[in-house]
C-alpha cells in the first residue's frame, strides 16, 4: 500500500513508474478546477482535426466572401471611407460547433444595430453546446459608448452566478487598474471571447471562439471605440491574430478591423489579471501597460 499527499492508494501492478499515478492525476484535475466532466465516451480530437479543419476552411471561406460583399457601416464622425480590411484568417473548428452555427452567429450579428439587439440575439443562439452548461450569458458591462474596450477570455464561475464580465478576483484587480489610469466601468466596455462559461473554467476552444467571434466584432463595431485592450492570450490571438505570448506583444500597438468598419482602430494587449495574480512579478509590467493606455487615448484624443 502506497501513500500518496497523505491518503492511502494500493499499488498497481505492472505501472510503469516514469507514469503518474491514476490518483495523482484525478489530484491533479481538482486543484486545476476541472469540477465536471462532459459526455459519456471519450473524443479522440486528433483523429478529428484533419477533417474538420477542411470542412471549416471551405465554409468558413464561403462566409467571409459574403461578408465581404456587404457595404461597409459610414463612420459617424467622417466621410465614408473607400478602406477595405483583409478578411478574419480561418481557424479550424471544434467538432461540437458546425459550419452552420458559425454562418448563423454571422447573420445575427449583422443584424443587430445596438448592443441590446445583439445581446438579444445571443440569448436566441443556440449553436454552441457551452450554453447548455452555462447558467447565465455574460455579455458585457459599461458605457455603450466607450472609448475604449476591453476583451478578455472567458466568464469563470462568480461571472456565471451574476451574468456580468470580469466580477471575480480578477476582475476586482482589472478594476484596480482601470482606477489607476483614471477609468471605472462606467467609461469603458468589457466583454469576453466567450458570453458562456466553459466547464470546470476551461479555455475556450478554437471553434467555441469562432462561433462567438462575429458577435465580439460587432460588439466594436457597434461601440465603435478609439482603442481595443485585449485581455490574455485567446483575446489577443483572436482578435488581434499575431502570433506570439502576450509577453511579446504586451506594450506594442496594432490595429483592429473588419470588413464591415470603415476605419481600422488601435489595438493594444495586456496580460489577463488571472495571471498577474497568479505571477505578481508581471504587475510592474502590467502597470507600465496601463500607463501606455493612459498615454494612447490622450494621443488619440476625440470622445
Amino acid at each position: 500500500m502506497a501513500r500518496r499527499n497523505g491518503v492511502k492508494v494500493p499499488a498497481m501492478e505492472g505501472l510503469n513508474d516514469s507514469l503518474p499515478h491514476p490518483a495523482d492525476v484525478l489530484a491533479w484535475y481538482l486543484d486545476a478546477g476541472v469540477d465536471e466532466a462532459i459526455g459519456e465516451e471519450p473524443l479522440n480530437r486528433y483523429a478529428l482535426a484533419e477533417a474538420a479543419l477542411a470542412a471549416r476552411q471551405a465554409a468558413a471561406q464561403q462566409v467571409l466572401d459574403d461578408t465581404r460583399a456587404a457595404p461597409p457601416t459610414p463612420h459617424p464622425a467622417s466621410a465614408p471611407s473607400q478602406y477595405r480590411a483583409p478578411p478574419t484568417p480561418v481557424r479550424p473548428t471544434d467538432p461540437g460547433v458546425g459550419d452552420a452555427a458559425i454562418k448563423s452567429a454571422v447573420d445575427l450579428a449583422l443584424g443587430a444595430k445596438t448592443l441590446d439587439e445583439l445581446r438579444a440575439a445571443l440569448e436566441t443562439f443556440d449553436g454552441c453546446p457551452l450554453k447548455k452548461t452555462a447558467m447565465n450569458l455574460v455579455f458585457g458591462d459599461g458605457a455603450p459608448d466607450a472609448r475604449v474596450v476591453f476583451v478578455g477570455e472567458a466568464p469563470g464561475a462568480d461571472e456565471d452566478r451574476q451574468g456580468v464580465p470580469f466580477v471575480g478576483a480578477s476582475g476586482q484587480l482589472l478594476d484596480k487598474m482601470l482606477a489607476s489610469i483614471g477609468l471605472d466601468r462606467s467609461k469603458v466596455f468589457i466583454s469576453n471571447t466567450v458570453f458562456w462559461r466553459p466547464p470546470g473554467n476551461r479555455t475556450p476552444n478554437q471553434g467555441e471562439i469562432a462561433v462567438w467571434l462575429p458577435f465580439v466584432e460587432r460588439i466594436v463595431e457597434i461601440i465603435d471605440p478609439v482603442l481595443l485592450v485585449t485581455v490574455g492570450g485567446p483575446a489577443t490571438h483572436s482578435l488581434l491574430t499575431q502570433p506570439g505570448s502576450v509577453s511579446r506583444l504586451r506594450g506594442r500597438w496594432f490595429t483592429y478591423e473588419t470588413p464591415r468598419m470603415s476605419h481600422p482602430i488601435t489595438a493594444t494587449a495586456i496580460y489577463h489579471p488571472a495571471y498577474l495574480l497568479r505571477t505578481p512579478a508581471q504587475k510592474r509590467q502590467a502597470w507600465l501597460d496601463m500607463l501606455g493606455i493612459k498615454a494612447k487615448l490622450a494621443e488619440l484624443g476625440g470622445r
